[in-house]
Order: structure tokens, then C-alpha cells, then sequence
């Protein structure tokens, strides 16, 4: 059986790491003491940080540091399921609860994105560093 992993280049691995924990009700990955060790000599905090679904039914989310910063959308994006099998004002009325509660955790929201013919309404959302999800 194979593992997924999802990767988040990011400038601050710890505080983005933070945010999606409490999106995803995922536990943070302790850090090692040789991690623990190189802040304490660096003054800086190690550059990687992680999560995981408690039930291990969900991927490992995983964030490193790099250099650059984001400058265009995500060619990947998580959809957070917060209103599956919901429709019209019952579905927008969950997805406006949980875009309150992840504004509240540092989250942007985006933009609405209303049902048509072939798609229920979701809404786009931008994390701690402006990385593109969708709330569906």
C-alpha cells in the first residue's frame, strides 16, 4: 500500500502547519531534539514542520521552508469537505460558518463560487500564506 504525503512550501513551516492542524483537526508532529537543538543554537525555528490525522485516515501534511515566496495559484489545492451531500441555502450556510471560524484561525477568504449545472457552490479560501483551498 502506498502513503500520500502533501507538501507545502511555505516561508514560516510551523505557523502554517498550526493553521491547518485546527482546519483538519490534525496532530502536529512533535519536533526531534536534534531539531530542537539547531533552534536553540540558530535562534531559528527548524525549517519543516508537520501534521497528521489522528484516525490515519487522511495524508500527512508536510511543510518545508523555502527561499521564495508564492507568486501565482496553486496548480494543486486541498478541498476541505465541510458540506458534502448539502445543497442551496442549507450548504452556503455551512460553508459561511466554517469560512468564519477559519477567518478566525488566519485564513482569506476568496471568493464565492455559486452551483451551476454541474457543480454544488463552494467557496475559495486562502491560507496563513496565501495558498488556495476550497471549502466544499
Amino acid at each position: 500500500m502506498r502513503q500520500v504525503q502533501v507538501t507545502f512550501d511555505c516561508a514560516e513551516p510551523a505557523r502554517v502547519a498550526r493553521f491547518w492542524a485546527a482546519v483538519l483537526g490534525y496532530d502536529q508532529v512533535p519536533y526531534g531534539e536534534d531539531d530542537l537543538a539547531a533552534e536553540v543554537a540558530t535562534g531559528r525555528t527548524p525549517g519543516w514542520a508537520a501534521c497528521v490525522d489522528p484516525t490515519g485516515a487522511g495524508p500527512r501534511l508536510y511543510f518545508q521552508r523555502v527561499p521564495e515566496g508564492k507568486v501565482v495559484k496553486n496548480r494543486v489545492h486541498l478541498d476541505v469537505r465541510v458540506g458534502p451531500g448539502l445543497v442551496g441555502e442549507e450548504r452556503l450556510a455551512v460553508l459561511a460558518a466554517e469560512c468564519a471560524r477559519l477567518e478566525a484561525l488566519g485564513g482569506s477568504r476568496v471568493r464565492l463560487m455559486l452551483a451551476d449545472e454541474e457543480n454544488e457552490s463552494c467557496l475559495v479560501m486562502q491560507d496563513v500564506e496565501g495558498n488556495e483551498f476550497c471549502l466544499d
